[in-house]
This record gives C-alpha cells, structure tokens and sequence, in this order.
C-alpha cells in the first residue's frame, strides 16, 4: 500500500460528469442483476431439496441443498483468480462482460433442468455443476466492479461511490424474494411448489438481456486506461499478486483483518437470519421472506451512510466495529427474534425444557451423505426426530447399556431399540413412538410450526433491521478498503481473492456450519459462536495489522 495522500486526482483533465456517473450506476445496476441471480437458489432452498434431493430422506436433503448452496461459494475464490487475472490483462469492462453471461445462462438452465423424479441422479448432479458456474462467474464479477467504479471515483469520495456496489448484494437478495412472493401469490402455493418455483430462474433471461445492453455501453475505467497507455501493465498477474510477500501479505491481511469478519456479519443477518426464521422458528416461509424483505428494504439506504462516513472518519473504525457489535449481540437479538416469531416455542423452552438421557456410545452423529442410513439405535431415534421438529434439548449422559429417554420438563418418554428387529417392525415402532414423543410435546405446549397470528411481525423486522444495520456497517466501506489496498496493475487480482475466500468461504458456509452444530449439540442457537468468533477475530486482527487507507493515492 503506498502512502502518497491524494492531493488532485491522478489526471488533472479528467472531470467526474454526468456521464461518469451514469456509467458507475450502470455497473451497479449489472451487479444487482448478477446477486439475483446467485441468491434465487438460497432463497428457494427448501424447494430446491423437494426437486433436486427427494431420493434421500428430509434431513439429509436439506443437508444437501445446502451443500449445493455452498458449492456456489466454495469456486468463487477460483473464479476470484482465473477473473482477476484477466480483468488485469484484458480490463475491468470486458472480464464482467464475460462474468455476466455466465451468471444468467447458468441461471436459466435450472429453471429448465428436470427433476429429480424425472431424470434421477443427474438433477443433482446438473443443478451443482450450474452452481459452480455461478460461483466462478460471481468469483470475477464483484472484484471487476468495485474496482471499476472506485477507478472512476473522485479523490475523497471513494466510500461513497463504492457503497452503491454494496448496495447491489442486499438489493438482489431483495428482488429474488420479492418476485418469489410475487410468483407465489400470482400462481398460487400449490402451482408454486410443483412449477412455479421455476418462473424467477427463467425470468434471469430477461434480466441478462437488459443488463449486456448496459454493459456494452461502459468505457473502460480511466485508471486501467491509463496504465495500458503507459505500459505499466502486470503480464504476470498471479504471479505479482501471490508470488511476491509484500503483496501476499497484504492479501492475508485483507482477508484476516477485513473480509472474513465482514462476510460472517453479512451472512447471519441476512441468509441465517432467514434460514433460522423458516427452519428452526417454523415461521411460514412467505411470512419471513416478507419480513426480511422489508427490513432490508428499511437498512438499505445505510450502506451509502457509512460508505459515506468512512470517507471523513475512516474505513477501518467502521468495519471492524461493526464486527465488534455484532458479536456482542448475536445472542441476546436471536433470542428475542424467537419469542417475537414464536411465542408458543419460547415459553415452552422456558417452562418445559428437553433434555435427551442417553449413553453415549448410542449416539451417532446425524449425518448422512447418501441417504440411506437408518438411524435405529435409541439415542439417534430420539435425536432424529428432536431435530427435525426444530426443538431445543440438552445432552445427558447415562451409563452404558441405558435405552435413550426424551425428558420433557416432568414427562419421559422413553425410547426403543431398534437396531435387531425387522425392517416392518421397526417401521411400525418408530410411528407409533414419534406419535407419542409428539403429543407428549404437544401437551408440554411445543407448537408443530408458529403460528402466524402470534408473530409480533413489527418487533420481528426491527430485529432484523438491526441485523442488517450491521451488515451495512461491515460491507458499505469494504470496497473501498480493499481497492485501497493493492496498485493498479494487479489490483483486480488481488483484491478479488480475499473477498471471495472470505465471503465464499468464511460467509459461504456458515448456513452448513452452523446448522451442523446445532443439530450435534441440540441447541438452535449454538450455530452463532461461528460468526461470533470470526467476527471477533477480525475486530483484533484488523485494529492490529490493518492501515486505514482513505486519503491513499491509487493510481500511484
């Protein structure tokens, strides 16, 4: 990074117009196209494990599909290199130019692709191939754009142009659900489960004509320009941007001291805020899409506050004290998100708690990547079902040899062993003992699903207003921190790989994480130490190895 504090800008001729402005929020407006796309599945996740997974059982489909979800973001590090390489070798207009095309066509096929009923396993297969296409083409397109428009930024207000790119993440996340609503209520709940699920994923055909027509119009940003001009150009981009330590260690930072604590906020209060509303709440799924569609609606105007803030105060206070927090406050905030959402599972919890009482040689972890696994032993019998139905319950070890027992407040219900009788048997057995565990719950006042009527819908989006609010401090100065960070000629390179390892990774896989550490240790909200640790691990590291970067000369 160097240290020249910008004076003028790097050319004295060139004047931000009009036109320039068009141009940066034509960029934006592709990005926004480019997110939609991406998002579509994860917010249709559950449909997707009916369409694509329904030769495994629910649990393991689930599993699955999330798996799928993060198959998108576990390439995006690898498109971040293959993209950015060119984006510093052909120029930051082309390289999304290719980006996009690859996004919306892969979109497209899934909302043509067969089901799994129809064609078998090679739905699955399909469905994850387009994923990693969108994960590659996400990979190149965000690092391709942040530079582009903080290229086009006058000195002193690079937060505030790049905080529109941010914008883009949350504003498609926006879209996808607000025409998944859209479609749900035009086609009905019914069409919409067997067919209609399809109609967002084909629309993306529309959407990638609109935006190519505005990307074909972008000039090549002025920076980039330039440096061709003058031959300063990196032929070996990779090699300049990971091969040298000075650059890789700005790299490690960016991702250590920025990224990764950005990426874990941004995803718990967006995606995990969601997936926790619909899976563990049992919130109806149109009802917490609608919620969080407004509180993202009420958050989104402070991404430009804060990349406009950052300008005067800094990048680097901003971002890392949203990460500070955030995971101070993850626990008390989805605690109450569960009395708002679901009052009747609330004041179970507290009144009727569950533990499971079992010997733990009897308890495997529930996990099955094929499918076909029956858990028959007493303690996955009772494990299964708990976590399934979404409740809470302690862990209580028994002496060897003691059959599994759920205890519900003053009430046991005591499990079986299925493991020796026949396949009809069992079958039996386990219907007739989950009716019971059932209406053993019921009685102790634990509700099958919330109940719609009971939802304190305002208390729910102010929460998850709150969440979001701290995403936009963590994400509305990243762009410009990260441009700041690395020169022109391999800047696209090496920005890209630390946001996308971070994002892809670190947020990426967050939902899979968290929802395996719920599921081994029965409590819905162990899942939040992942992004509490990450992001705390950002807030140290960064105060300590990160340099504010907002008065930084990069054309220099």
């Amino acid at each position: 990074m160097t240290d020249a504090t910008i004076e003028t800008p790097a050319d004295p001729d060139h004047k931000v117009d009009r036109n320039d402005r068009l141009v940066i929020l034509a960029s934006s407006v592709g990005t926004v196209i480019e997110w939609y796309d991406f998002y579509l599945y994860g917010s249709l996740a559950a449909i997707i494990t009916t369409q694509f997974f329904s030769g495994v059982n629910e649990t393991t489909g689930y599993i699955f599909a999330l798996m799928a979800f993060a198959a998108g973001f576990a390439v995006r590090p690898f498109g971040a290199i293959v993209f950015g390489r060119l984006g510093d070798l052909w120029g930051r207009k082309n390289t999304f130019l290719v980006t996009m095309l690859l996004m919306g066509l892969s979109t497209f096929v899934v909302g043509l692709l067969p089901n799994y009923a129809t064609i078998g396993i090679a739905a699955p297969i399909i469905l994850v191939l387009m994923r990693l296409l969108q994960g590659l083409a996400l990979g190149g397109e965000y690092g391709g754009a942040a530079t582009y428009v903080a290229e086009h930024a006058p000195p002193g207000k690079r937060g505030f142009y790049t905080s529109f790119i941010q914008i883009t993440a949350t504003a498609g996340l926006m879209i996808s659900l607000l025409v998944i609503l859209g479609v749900r209520f035009a086609v009905g709940e019914e069409a919409f489960l067997d067919w209609g699920w399809r109609i967002p994923f084909l629309l993306s055909i529309l959407m990638l004509g609109v935006s190519l027509l505005i990307r074909l119009k972008l000039a090549e940003s002025p920076a980039f320009a330039r440096m061709k001009a003058e031959g300063k150009g990196s032929a070996t981009p990779l090699k300049d941007s990971f091969g040298k330590w000075p650059n890789l260690k700005l790299v490690l930072i960016a991702l250590v001291g920025l990224a990764a604590g950005q990426a874990v906020v941004w995803y718990t209060g967006q995606f995990y805020a969601l997936f926790f509303l619909e899976r563990v709440l049992k919130v109806d799924g149109a009802l917490a899409s609608m919620m969080i569609a407004a509180a993202l609606l009420l958050a989104t105007p402070f991404f430009v506050f804060w990349g406009w803030l950052s300008d005067k105060v800094g990048r680097k206070p901003i971002i890392l004290g949203g990460c500070l927090i955030a995971a101070l406050t993850y626990f008390p905030l989805f605690h109450a998100l569960t009395g708002a959402a679901n009052p009747q599972l609330a004041a179970a919890t507290a009144s009727a708690p569950v533990s499971v009482y079992a010997d733990p040689a009897d308890c495997s972890l529930q996990f099955d990547p094929v499918g076909k696994t029956v858990f028959n032993t007493s303690c996955d019998l009772a494990k299964s079902w708990l976590a399934k139905a979404g409740v809470t319950y302690d862990n209580v070890a028994a002496p060897a040899g003691t059959v599994a027992e759920v205890r519900i407040g003053g009430t046991t219900v005591q499990s079986f062993r299925g493991e020796t009788m026949p396949s009809a048997d069992f079958k039996t057995a386990r219907t007739d003992w989950e009716k019971g565990l059932g209406e053993a719950l019921k009685a102790a006042g634990y509700p099958a699903k919330a109940d719609s009527a009971l939802v304190n819908k305002p208390l729910v989006i102010a929460i998850l207003f709150v969440l979001v609010f701290y995403v936009t401090m963590v994400y509305g100065p990243i762009a410009a921190a990260l441009v700041e960070m690395f020169p022109t000629n391999i800047r696209y390179t090496s920005m890209s790989l630390p946001y996308h390892i971070g994002n892809g990774w670190f947020g990426g896989f967050l939902p899979t994480t968290a929802f395996a550490m719920v599921a081994a240790t029965g409590n819905i909200y162990y899942g939040l130490w992942y992004p509490i640790v990450i992001a705390i691990a950002t807030a140290v590291l960064g105060f300590l190895l990160v340099k504010e970067g907002k008065d930084v000369d990069i054309h220099a």
